[in-house]
């Protein structure tokens, strides 16, 4: 799964994106809401935690943005601890608020609720099971198989089979796939995309007739299941 953290204070945001990492979670950090918003805006996340003192649009701002169009669960970090404040964030559209200083027990334990919330849109339930043909993944708890066996993937296999499947039928570049699997500045020069394609087509392709995941020679590759 995908995190947005949006944390100007640069100790502290790299301190989250380690401990999600960490904890096989995909996390890109922005330091500003203007940044947050656009990143928001153009990529899809399962999960952002909003810090409310922000630079420039503060993370009221981009909460109110976010909820224009987005269903996205939004975890709020502050040092307000306030009652009123707490009930502005959550009036506003945030999902849960936690006040800064706060254990990482209770941090990761809050986003994994939220990932699994009932409160979350009927849309969003459903692609909490992504599936294609005999091919199934589970976002929560993050488990992937084919024809009911399960497939023992590296966190970084199944954040690439997550996304290919949530894109199936479409090519992926590998610059597509080093950005939104790896760092938004992954050099994309190096073999690590091909590498990592070539493992995980090993684990969902090798042992079954059927094959799903294709190269298409000079643009990429394509999670699809064809009939030839």
């Amino acid at each position: 799964m995908k995190i947005l953290v949006v944390e100007d204070e640069p100790k502290l945001a790299e301190y989250l994106r380690r401990a999600l990492t960490e904890s096989s979670y995909i996390v890109d950090v922005a330091h500003s809401g203007t940044e947050g918003r656009r990143l928001a805006n153009d990529w899809h996340y399962d999960l952002v935690l909003l810090d409310v003192m922000l630079p420039g649009l503060d993370g009221y701002g981009v909460l109110r943005e976010l909820r224009r169009d987005k269903h996205v669960p939004v975890l709020m970090l502050t040092a307000r601890d306030k009652v009123e404040d707490r009930v502005r964030g959550l009036q506003a559209g945030a999902d849960d608020y936690l006040v800064k200083p706060f254990a990482l027990s209770e941090l990761l334990a809050r986003v994994q609720a939220l990932l699994r919330r009932g409160t979350l849109t009927p849309t969003s339930q459903q692609t909490m099971v992504l599936r294609m043909a005999d091919l199934e993944i589970d976002l929560v708890r993050r488990k992937a198989s084919r024809a009911g066996q399960r497939l023992d993937l590296t966190a970084k296999e199944f954040a690439l089979l997550t996304l290919l499947l949530r894109r199936h039928g479409q090519v992926l570049s590998r610059a597509a796939l080093a950005e939104q699997v790896w760092d938004m500045n992954f050099d994309s020069n190096t073999n690590v995309v091909e590498v990592a394609v070539r493992r995980l087509r090993g684990k969902i392709d090798d042992a079954f007739q059927k094959k799903l995941l294709h190269t298409v020679r000079g643009m990429g590759y394509v999670l699809e299941d064809r009939e030839t």
